[in-house]
């Protein structure tokens, strides 16, 4: 009699006695079950290795016995990333009007000692070029 397979979402931890080539045991997230045609008893898993603090490190597709394999009650909750972006709908508030430069504004208007008025490095590196080479 075959084990149920694992589902996708289930937390799963690997150990040598699910397959061999799991001396270090890990844990894993399921992503999906291959439909890979296997010898009895046995399944191929696509996962994300975690990290201890519950993070995806890497993919793998992994060659298991889902009966060896032990199956977590609770999931590590990944830990929240400061880089995500709001979901669609959700307004961000605007920067305080000081921090933007005043309207109809242009980088002409601006007080600066850059000789090339705002060109930036193409015109810096133009000028480079034109000067004649010195040789050492």
């Amino acid at each position: 009699m075959n084990a149920p397979l694992p589902k996708a979402g289930d937390l799963v931890y690997v150990t040598r006695a699910a397959s061999v080539q799991f001396s270090k045991p890990i844990f894993c997230r399921v992503i999906r079950v291959l439909d890979w045609i296997t010898y009895d008893g046995w399944c191929w898993l696509d996962v994300y290795q975690l990290d201890a603090k519950g993070d995806a490190v890497v993919r793998r597709s992994i060659f298991v016995q889902p009966a060896k394999l032990q199956r977590q009650q609770q999931a590590p909750t990944p830990r929240a990333r400061h880089d995500q972006r709001p979901s669609p709908g959700v307004r961000r508030p605007r920067p305080s009007a000081g921090a933007r430069p005043p309207p109809g504004s242009t980088p002409d208007q601006r007080k600066s000692s850059d000789p090339f008025n705002g060109q930036g490095a193409g015109l810096r590196w133009a000028a480079r070029m034109r000067q004649p080479c010195s040789s050492s």
